[in-house]
């Protein structure tokens, strides 16, 4: 597992577990027989960009994107200068219109993690042009370890839950930190209430009103 040490230490006892052996057994056998995204030293990147400790804001969507040159370990995220994925350009909507700025037209969202934003998947990975393929697997008992590792921290933080998959972690959450929940941004929902949602500067209230440095969404 190429994982941040201070992510390791909390989640070793994790990874011994049935449930996750037989994860990586269904990874590797499925590797052998499918394009699988992200790439395996991929998989743990949100993690490993933001330590444990550093963490103010979860970000948690669904599963990572299904097709090629887009996923790369941090959920709704793309590397320049692939295209951005529709769920992105209306991210970026929602950040104009609830901030008034215009966010920049890189799909790269590490400039987010690198102010503590943990951009994470309830699924990590997916097979090529499947999505939720990878759903029920095992992934799914391991983000909601990450999610209670997290809730358990007394500092205040952000936890915005996009799409039905996402909001069934909000019962895991302790009441210090703030719950948000939409429906996911993709075309197929945005429109629900993803639109106008207004994540981002409620974020950015909370995050100041408890002292920290609100995050710069552009």
């Amino acid at each position: 597992m190429k994982i941040r040490r201070s992510w390791y230490e909390l989640l070793k006892d994790e990874v011994e577990k049935d449930y996750f052996i037989k994860l990586q057994e269904f990874l590797k056998s499925e590797r052998e027989r499918y394009d699988i995204y992200p790439e395996d030293d991929l998989v743990f990147n949100a993690l490993n960009y933001v330590p444990y400790d550093k963490v103010k804001v979860v970000i948690l969507g669904q599963d990572p994107y299904h097709e090629p040159h887009q996923a790369h370990g941090l959920s709704f995220s793309v590397l320049d200068p692939t295209p951005l994925p529709p769920s992105l350009v209306n991210i970026y909507e929602e950040i104009k219109n609830d901030l008034g700025i215009e966010p920049l037209q890189s799909g790269d969202l590490s400039r987010w993690a690198k102010q503590g934003v943990l951009l994470l998947n309830t699924t990590l990975t997916v097979r090529k042009h499947a999505a939720m393929s990878h759903q029920g697997k095992g992934w799914e008992e391991f983000t909601s370890k990450i999610i209670k590792l997290l809730s358990q921290r007394k500092e205040p933080m952000v936890f915005m839950l996009w799409g039905s998959h996402a909001g069934q972690f909000a019962s895991q959450i302790e009441p210090q930190h703030l719950v948000l929940t939409a429906p996911h941004p993709s075309p197929l929902s945005a429109y629900r209430g993803f639109f106008g949602c207004k994540h981002f500067s409620k974020c950015n209230e909370f995050l100041e009103k408890h002292g920290m440095t609100p995050i710069d969404w552009k």
